[in-house]
Parts: structure tokens; C-alpha cells; sequence
């Protein structure tokens, strides 16, 4: 039996219908998997129809349980008689509509029923409700799944990017930023890079928060208070960690390709170098989980949903990774 990846829908109104059809649009994947799309199938022929995708077909099935190798699936998860599709709109219904999809895959995910998760894009905002009142995918599969704590990294071939704060405003960072959570997530790091991408002895760059690296302490305290005491404990233990880097020229030297994986400190130290490097074949993935969830690295982009001009190569890239994943957790 092939893995079964499930991929939620996301915000039918983005351009997540768009990447799923073009993504399962050729046979080949089904070699290596069998795809359950978490959604509608009335969503997905509007878009079917939209661009044309004649020789595009899916089955619907009730449980993941029903799937079998050969074929793509889809589970229609909430009532969509009345559904009205208007790509680049956001409405609640469409927000209404990713939640009941993430909800139904994770269930499944949290049975065992499905192999791994692939997200497609939902919007942070017309997702919110009094059951999910989360920044995103991550911090909801972490609380979902009783994970103490989780690290959003950024993969792409050779190059993971890892934040220590995640979806927080800039003002809260350097409040949230502490010896405890740094070890945290570098412990995360590298237990992810040795189980999940099968790294032996991993060497890890840890960036600094302020300019400079703080400059000697001239440009702030962080680094020498907390960065470096941490990044000495993992030393002192044999584990290849360095740092605290400046990210400037950390980046402007590539120096990242010296490493298996990278630390920033908050979110757009890490992703903007990240997506700058991989936007069309870069995928978030959520490490430090018992189970596989993976996603394009883009959002909705209500701009051009709608318009058959999306790219389906993260997304892609985030099916590849799911089942990379799931064989490396099964050989380690």
C-alpha cells in the first residue's frame, strides 16, 4: 500500500484548488502515493471546468479508509450545495470551509488513517472562529496534537531555515526570545534533521537577533546574555552548533550552504532570505509533531486565483518532502 497523503483544500477562494489540480494533474505521483484532498467536489470541478482540466479525475470516497493505490480522492467535508466560488474574494464561508477541511484531515491524521499532511493555504484571517483562534497551520497542529512545543522550517534541497519566534509582532520578540526557548528549538532542530532528513551529525547556524550580532554587546544584550551561553551548552555537548551569526552577511556570503540547517530569531530574518532563494521550490514544514505536516511556502494570493497562472512547483516540492518524510521516519 502506497502512502496516503491528505491535502487540505484550504481558501477555495485562493489559489489552493488551482495548485492541488495542477499538482495531481499527471499520473506519475500516483506512482509513489495516493492523494485525499480534504475539500469539495463541487469546489474542485468549478476549477476543473475554469481551466480546462479535461483529463483530470478524482473519486469521492466518505473515509480516507475507503482509498486505494491508482486513483486521487476527495472526502467532501462540509455542506457545499450553496457554495458560491468567487476566487481573490475573502469571505467567512470560505474561511468556514478550510477550518471544517483541517479539521477532518487532522482527525484522520490523528488515527492514523493518512500517512502524512499536505496544507494548502488558508487565510488567517476569515479562518478565525471560537475553534481556531490560532496565527496559523502550525501553532493550531501543535496545540492539536499535544506537542510541547513545534518549529516552522523552511526546506528547500539543502537549505532549512528555522525561526525560534514565529507569527508574533517584531515589538514581541526580543521579549519572547530566552535561554529555555532557544533550547528548545535547537533541540527540535536537531532531532528533526536526524530523523527527518537522516543527518547523522548535523551542523547548525544560529543567527544573532540585533545588528551586527550585537556588536560585542555595543548593539544590544541578546547575544551575549542568552544566544551564546545556549550555542556554548550544545558545544560543550559535541553537538555542531554555531553562531550567533550576523544575518546580513551571514546571507550576503551564503554561508548557509556550510550547514544543514539555520536559526533565525524571528520570523523575517528567516523567511525573507529563505523565500528570496526559494519562493517557487521552498516548503514550510513543522518539525518537532508526531506526525508529517508539510505546505507550499506562499499564501493565498487572492491576485491571481482564478486567473490558471499559479504555480504549482512549492506545492509540488511539499508533496515530495510529505513522502520523504514519512520513509525517513520509517527507516529511523
Amino acid at each position: 500500500m502506497k502512502p496516503i497523503i491528505g491535502i487540505t483544500l484550504g481558501d477555495y477562494n485562493g489559489i489552493g484548488p488551482e495548485v492541488i489540480l495542477k499538482s495531481l494533474a499527471s499520473p506519475r505521483l500516483l506512482k509513489w502515493c495516493t492523494p485525499v484532498i480534504y475539500g469539495s467536489a463541487k469546489v474542485l470541478d468549478f476549477y476543473r471546468q475554469k481551466f480546462e482540466l479535461k483529463e483530470w479525475s478524482i473519486a469521492v470516497i466518505q473515509e480516507a479508509s475507503e482509498a486505494k493505490s491508482g486513483e486521487s480522492f476527495v472526502i467532501n467535508c462540509w455542506d457545499d450545495a450553496s457554495t458560491e466560488v468567487e476566487p481573490g474574494k475573502e469571505t467567512k464561508e470560505a474561511g468556514k470551509a478550510a477550518f471544517d477541511c483541517l479539521e477532518r484531515a487532522a482527525n484522520d491524521l490523528d488515527r492514523g488513517l493518512i500517512s502524512a499532511l499536505v496544507t494548502a493555504p488558508i487565510n488567517k484571517h476569515n479562518i478565525q472562529s471560537e475553534d481556531f483562534k490560532f496565527p496559523g497551520h502550525t501553532e493550531y497542529l501543535t496545540d492539536r496534537f499535544e506537542a510541547k512545543s513545534s518549529l516552522m522550517m523552511m526546506v528547500s534541497d539543502g537549505f532549512r531555515m528555522g525561526v525560534a519566534t514565529g507569527h508574533i509582532p517584531l515589538l514581541e520578540v526580543s521579549k519572547a526570545l530566552s535561554a529555555d526557548l532557544l533550547r528548545t528549538k535547537i533541540t527540535l532542530f536537531l532531532k528533526s534533521l536526524k530523523e527527518d532528513f537522516s543527518i547523522d551529525k548535523p551542523r547548525l547556524a544560529v543567527l544573532g537577533l540585533n545588528p551586527h550580532a550585537g556588536e560585542s554587546g555595543l548593539l544590544g544584550q541578546e547575544e551575549l546574555e542568552i544566544i551564546q551561553p545556549v550555542v556554548d551548552e550544545f558545544r560543550t555537548k559535541g553537538n555542531l552548533v554555531f553562531g550567533p551569526y550576523p544575518a546580513d552577511g551571514f546571507f550576503g556570503k551564503a554561508q548557509f550552504k556550510e550547514f544543514d540547517g539555520v536559526l533565525g530569531m524571528y520570523h523575517d530574518q528567516g523567511l525573507i532570505p529563505f523565500k528570496y532563494i526559494a519562493f517557487d521550490s521552498g516548503v514550510n514544514f513543522t518539525a518537532g509533531l508526531p506526525v508529517i505536516r508539510t505546505s507550499p511556502d506562499h499564501g493565498t494570493a487572492y491576485d491571481i486565483a482564478g486567473q490558471n497562472v499559479a504555480d504549482p512547483g512549492s506545492f509540488l516540492q511539499a508533496l515530495f518532502l510529505a513522502l520523504d518524510l514519512v520513509k525517513n521516519r520509517m527507516n529511523a
